[in-house]
Parts: structure tokens; sequence; C-alpha cells
């Protein structure tokens, strides 16, 4: 039982504090631009506005897949968004994305600047571009589609339930980690069962639907996320930490996941990323330490 007092909310809700916890700095009830400031811009058709959260990372990790296909088109600046300093309220960004969320996406490639917001519209974007990674139609292009859609979904349950008062809330409550580590485990769950007999998420292809789904569940079980993986048993998910393994061990993911990350390890960080060359004459010790 939790000894937490009862809480009865008002009639009517105001914002007259801050919530506390971690990010709480940035935690507002309304939207828009916070200060003036303009985007760089750098010289590829592909402008990234982003940080490596697992919803970052999804994108960087579509990039750099479709550049190991030879898809030249694809080449890509990123851009260092912090949003503990709040960046992503500049007015640059916020044009980019109205809703001030990371990662945001502006594709020069046409006669008209096109503003991509939402990862999974960035990843939709990118496949229907360059045609890689999601079935061109049929039954196997829906089933992409549904787990796409089921991540969308899904994850705020992952991250801004049980992530947030497991790992970020001021205080510890039973109620909250307890409600939400069975729905992150009944997550789990759900994918163990699809991955028992296929080797990726939609079937036998790697999709768009596992670039957005590993960012989250695949360095949850790896314990890359909230320190959480021998809290919920995530090594008993055995299925899912098979595909999480063999997605963490491709090459392009290895370098998505380093790109826009300004945290952990010093060897895991690529804070912006103009050129493939950064990675061989800036940072390819960092993957050959990522691969170890």
């Amino acid at each position: 039982m939790s000894d937490q007092s009862s809480y009865t909310p008002p009639a009517v809700w105001t914002w007259d504090s801050e919530s506390g916890g971690q990010f709480a700095n940035i935690n507002r009830p309304i939207a828009g631009a916070t200060h003036e400031k303009d985007l760089p811009v750098g010289r590829h058709p592909l402008q990234l506005y982003s940080l490596a959260t697992p919803n970052g990372v999804k994108v960087t990790v579509m990039l750099e897949e479709l550049l190991a296909l030879g898809h030249e088109g694809a080449e890509y600046n990123a851009w260092l968004i912090n949003i503990g300093d709040g960046d992503q309220f500049g007015s640059g960004f916020v044009e980019a994305n109205p809703n001030s969320k990371i990662p945001a996406l502006w594709d020069h490639s046409g006669y008209k600047p096109v503003r991509v917001f939402e990862s999974a519209s960035i990843l939709f974007h990118l496949a229907e571009k360059f045609g890689e990674f999601l079935p061109a139609s049929g039954p196997e292009r829906t089933e992409v589609m549904n787990w796409l859609f089921w991540q969308m979904g899904s994850a705020p349950y992952l991250g801004g339930g049980f992530g947030h008062f497991y790992a970020y809330a001021p205080e510890k409550w039973e109620y909250p980690i307890n409600r939400f580590a069975m729905e992150a485990k009944r997550q789990l769950d759900v994918l163990d069962r699809e991955l028992a007999n296929k080797t990726y998420i939609a079937g036998e292809e790697y999709t768009i639907a596992d670039m957005a789904i590993w960012p989250w569940y695949g360095q949850l079980v790896l314990g890359r996320l909230y320190s959480a993986a021998e809290f919920l048993d995530a090594k008993s998910y055995k299925n899912v930490v098979r595909w999480a393994k063999a997605i963490d061990a491709r090459p392009a993911v290895q370098r998505g996941r380093m790109v826009n990350r300004a945290f952990g390890e010093p060897h895991t960080q690529l804070h912006e990323r103009h050129d493939a060359s950064d990675f061989e004459t800036r940072t390819q010790d960092k993957l050959e330490a990522a691969a170890e």
C-alpha cells in the first residue's frame, strides 16, 4: 500500500508552479516560441534538428541506413537541439514543428522546402521518398504501418508514463510506477509474442517499423533506457532481446545512435553531423568502442 496523501483535483486546473523533477523547467501548458532564434542550414537537401533521445535516434538510423544503401540524396546535416536548454522553443524550431518536440526535418530537395515533424511522419516521408524499408503496397505494407502506429501509440506509456515516474519524478510513488511498469511489461510481451516466429516485427524484412520500435524497446531490453532492465526483468523477453541485438549490430544503427548525442560516455557522442566523413575523421574510435 502507498502512504502518499490523497489529492483532490480542483474544479479548474491552473498552472501556478513547476511540477518538479527532471525537465520541470521546460514543461509549460502553452505552445509557441519563447525567444527568437533562427535554425542553421547546411549544404545538404535534408536538414535535421534533433537530439539522440529514442525519438531522435529513429530518424538518424533511417538516414544512415539509406546512405548505406547508396542513396546520395539522403545526405543530411544534423543540428543539435538541446531540449534541456529550451532550444525547441526558439522561433525557428517552432516554425519547423509547432509542437516543439524533436525531431524536426526540413526537406529542401524540391521546388519548395517541406517541413516534416513527428518521428513516424519523418520515417514515412523518407521511406516514400527513397522507396526503401516500406513495402509499396498490399498486406505487407499494412502490417508495417500497423506496427509503426503501434509504436507511436504505445511508447508514451513507456516514456512519459513509466520513464517519468520511475526515473525522473521528484519522488517515487508506488501507484504510478506499478501502473506503468505493468503496461511496459505488457507491451514487451506483445513484442515478444510477435517476434517468436519472425525475424523482424512486421515479417522477414527490416522496415521503418523496426526503426521506430527499436530505439525505445530494443534499447530498454539492452539496458540503455531508464536503468530499468533489471526492474522490468527485460532479459526474460528472449525474442525481443534477440531482435534488439541483431538490430544493434547494424553499422548504420551504430552510427545513427551517435548523431546528435550530447550525453553519456564521450566516445558515444557526435553532437552534429554534417558529412559522412565526420565518423572517420572525428569519431572512428567512437564507432569501434561502440561495437565492442
